[in-house]
């Protein structure tokens, strides 16, 4: 029987395998391939070793990862900046695969309550799948723009060649998630959920089901700050600091970011046509008066009572949500059809997502709090 007091870390690399223990047992050491993997897995039931971490850099530990899940062994990875800064807590200077892999254990052994273990096998495919995709996206986009700036007709036909080729496998990259998503039946309806929010569809629930599976089982504190789009406060004395959005996962800052355009671009679009409508139903009315985007606007918080890294947004009175100024251009991210279909739907569009009122509002007031408190901090302190 596996026990998880006892804790074990693996040294990744092309080649060798290197697994530590805590508490202190001697280190193994073995190849990169399957017969290593094997003596990896039967080392850790001779020792009973139920929770192994290891770093997170790759493809390198797919096939060790399997047979650990198989076996029945709880498995982490973990951000290698979080090994590196554990190293420099401790004081440690010397650095070998070995060390390495023993303080990885050290670390797992620590930090168990603040690690979360990979469900299964399938998940590290489905992540590897939705990588190459994006991968392809920026390929394309790269070829794109090496036919813009072809002058001679054949490399402009070898790009075209190329991004038809690229297109053309990104289509099977994604047949292939969908068919993975759709066999399961928590992430299938994950998947559903999602897309029922205006501006999100197929391509974008679909990497926000894989590439973040705690979904459901986060705050809303916590979520935010896992896809980077919490604004973190960086103060010290007297100064009056900043909030500002750091570190998460940026690829699912990128999809929420798109995500958060495409109603934005919709609620324009509708502000406009009322502004035309009010301008033909009452001709009366002087073309100095401020229309009702611009009065709302005359309405929000004073730039001076937010932090100066964060661009005063305004307000559309069909639908109170903040949006960021100079966002009238859409920006291609691999985004095709329906991930835009909100843009042309005036009614789904008035309907801004989940994650404008979480992040953006949610940002200016807790910059404006923040200010707020320094302000009365500050009025506290004698001067001399």
């Amino acid at each position: 029987m596996l026990e998880t007091s006892v804790s074990a870390g693996v040294d990744v690399g092309s080649t060798w395998l290197d697994l530590g223990f805590h508490p202190f047992a001697k280190p193994v050491r073995a190849r990169n391939s399957e017969a290593g993997v094997a003596t990896i897995v039967a080392a850790l039931r001779q020792r009973g070793v139920g929770r192994v971490a290891m770093e997170a850099i790759g493809g390198y530990a797919h096939k060790l990862v399997a047979a650990l899940i198989e076996a029945g062994v709880t498995v982490f990875t973990v951000n290698p900046r979080r090994i590196k800064a554990f190293r420099d807590a401790e004081g440690l200077i010397a650095k070998t695969d070995r060390l390495d892999a023993s303080l990885i254990a050290r670390f797992a052994h620590s930090m168990a309550d603040e690690l979360r273990p990979l469900r299964d096998a399938g998940q590290a495919v489905l992540k590897a799948l939705s990588t190459r995709r994006r991968q392809l996206t920026e390929s394309i986009a790269i070829e794109k723009t090496r036919l813009k700036q072809a002058f001679d007709p054949l490399i402009a036909e070898s790009c075209r060649e190329m991004i038809a080729l690229l297109e053309d496998r990104r289509r099977t990259i994604e047949a292939e998630l969908d068919r993975r998503i759709e066999a399961e039946d928590r992430m299938a309806r994950r998947r559903a959920i999602l897309s029922s929010i205006p501006g999100i569809a197929a391509r974008i629930s679909a990497l926000v089901a894989i590439e973040m599976p705690e979904l459901g089982e986060l705050g809303r504190k916590e979520a935010a700050s896992l896809a980077g789009l919490a604004p973190h406060p960086s103060q010290s004395g007297l100064s009056p600091g900043r909030n500002a959005i750091s570190g998460g996962r940026p690829c699912l800052r990128a999809a929420f970011y798109m995500a958060a355009l495409v109603p934005s671009a919709a609620i324009r679009a509708s502000s406009a046509s009322t502004r035309t409508c009010a301008a033909q139903e009452n001709p009366q009315r002087s073309p100095s008066s401020p229309s009702p985007v611009e009065w709302s606007q005359s309405q929000t918080p004073s730039s001076a009572t937010i932090s100066p890294s964060i661009k005063q947004p305004s307000l559309d009175p069909t639908n109170t949500v903040a949006r960021p100024q100079g966002s009238d251009v859409i920006m291609d991210s691999g985004l095709r059809g329906n991930d835009k279909r909100c843009a042309s739907d005036s009614n789904r569009g008035r309907a801004a997502p989940i994650f404008l009122h979480c992040f953006r509002a949610t940002l200016i007031r807790e910059s404006q709090r923040r200010n707020a408190l320094f302000a009365q901090q500050r009025a506290k302190i004698p001067l001399n």
